[in-house]
């Protein structure tokens, strides 16, 4: 049998508290049975000690000074009659001589202890499972020289039984249990107001942090007392004070930083855009021979490089756009067919030597931004033939639900230790790479416009080689009809 501890702070105060109150309990139940006990016994002793030594100086006068052994016996016999309710059987020894009379339990360590002397000794031992309390009581004669007394040489010895003081103290611990149960059970109701009232600041801070995680950063709690709890409260206050301050800190830093972007690449765009027709002139006299071989190669870099700045200012005013929210979706039904061959068309894609295509019977109409689509896969295609291996697959299906498109290369697949950030801004997996064709932003730009459609874009590797993007679409609900 397995046994099971509550686990919640409330119910292990609760048993913790009950516990502490079986132990006071016991603790006290066990010493007041103790005091009871003895006080019981001593009580029952004294008292059948003090009964025995009257009846004793009560007859013993009548005895001759040479008592014969008869006279012994009729001593006991009227010692018997005389225990009236304590029923004790007694005997009687003359100077360590055999017992005369009814009492024949008397051992030997009591008739030592009474032998030569004239105290009384008594003990209390088992027999058959009945308490029993044996007394050795000396008989002495007052001296008519000094008066004083001295030992006759006669030993009355008693036994009586404790039964009925054993069932008192039965009955004692009967009451103590009784006692105790109703105890415990009275003690749930403090025991679960003073759980309540301990658990009480702790519940505030529960629901405290709930509302920060939530984003109440202005969430306090009042300081009630002086106690550990009331530490802990205060410490919550500064640590939400302290949150408070470093998202506003840090959420003003970053709109700064998007300010910057949005507004550098604002005026980067037009002198880029004159540079752009520049270059596109020059690019046709240097490759028309009229320039000098060294000026035609310098024309070619300037050209290619301008062209790679303008596309990093459109990705950076792009990114920008997501990040102000100002990216809105122009929705229109089109068919997933002619998305995906228009991607290709437009970048001089080739089927099927560098992209292969596995499209969904019957054409199946979608509702997008065509234009977004369209910057996702060529995003993740152009990406899929600078990293991988052509030819590259893509592989689209249609279900109530959704419209799944996969993009797969067969290259050497994504490390383990950069796929889970292929889609961060800025991310690059060789860092010795220093320059590259894109902008680094291209993953970043096509999960944001997946996003703007509620779909989701992940990254895997394929289990034999290669990697596979896969972009999830949900269908949107058609426009209402205004009329």
């Amino acid at each position: 049998m397995r046994l099971v501890f509550p686990r919640g702070l409330r119910p292990r105060l609760v048993v913790a508290f009950l516990l502490v109150a079986a132990l006071s309990a016991l603790i006290t139940a066990a010493l007041t049975f103790r005091q009871a006990r003895s006080a019981i016994l001593d009580r029952t002793q004294n008292s059948a000690v003090r009964d025995l030594r009257l009846q004793i100086e009560s007859l013993a006068p009548n005895l001759p000074p040479d008592p014969t052994p008869t006279d012994l016996r009729t001593f006991a016999r009227q010692l018997d009659r005389a225990s009236g309710s304590r029923g004790w059987h007694t005997a009687v020894s003359r100077d360590g001589g055999p017992l005369i009379g009814t009492a024949d339990e008397i051992g030997g360590t009591l008739r030592a202890a009474t032998k030569d002397g004239d105290t009384t000794y008594y003990e209390r031992v088992e027999r058959t499972g009945d308490p029993r309390l044996l007394i050795g009581m000396p008989v002495t004669y007052t001296s008519r020289g000094d008066g004083a007394e001295k030992p006759s040489g006669l030993v009355v010895y008693a036994v009586l039984s404790l039964h009925g003081e054993r069932a008192d103290i039965s009955a004692l611990i009967t009451a103590a249990w009784a006692g105790a149960v109703p105890t415990l059970a009275f003690a749930v109701v403090p025991a679960l107001f003073a759980a309540r009232r301990v658990l009480r600041p702790v519940r505030q801070l529960r629901t405290a942090a709930q509302k920060i995680t939530s984003g109440a950063l202005d969430t306090r709690l009042d300081v009630v007392g002086k106690d550990e709890l009331a530490a802990l409260t205060s410490t919550f206050n500064t640590m939400a004070a302290t949150v408070e301050r470093d998202d506003a800190e840090l959420r003003r830093m970053e709109a700064n930083a998007r300010r910057f972007a949005a507004d550098v690449s604002h005026e980067l765009r037009t002198p880029l855009a004159a540079m752009a027709a520049v270059t596109d002139a020059l690019d046709e006299d240097a490759r028309s021979g009229t320039l000098p071989p060294d000026t035609a190669d310098a024309v070619l870099l300037i050209s290619d490089e301008t062209r790679k700045l303008a596309v990093m200012v459109e990705d950076l005013m792009e990114i920008s756009r997501f990040d102000a929210g100002s990216a809105v979706l122009q929705l229109d039904d089109v068919s997933l067919r002619t998305v995906i061959h228009k991607t290709l068309q437009l970048r001089g894609w080739r089927e099927p030597d560098e992209v292969i295509t596995e499209l969904p019977e019957g054409d199946p109409r979608i509702r997008v931004d065509a234009r977004r689509i369209d910057v996702v896969l060529a995003n993740l295609i152009g990406n899929a033939l600078r990293h991988g291996t052509a030819p590259v697959t893509v592989r689209a299906t249609s279900t109530p639900e959704a419209v799944v498109i996969e993009v797969a290369d067969h290259g050497p697949g994504i490390p383990d230790d950069v796929l889970p950030h292929v889609f961060d801004r800025f991310y690059k997996a060789d860092a010795a790479r220093s320059r590259s064709e894109g902008s680094g932003l291209g993953l970043a730009i096509a999960t944001e416009n997946v996003r703007l459609h509620d779909g989701t874009l992940t990254a895997a590797n394929l289990p034999d080689h290669g990697a596979v993007f896969t972009v999830t679409l949900p269908h949107q609900p058609a426009p209402e009809d205004p009329s």
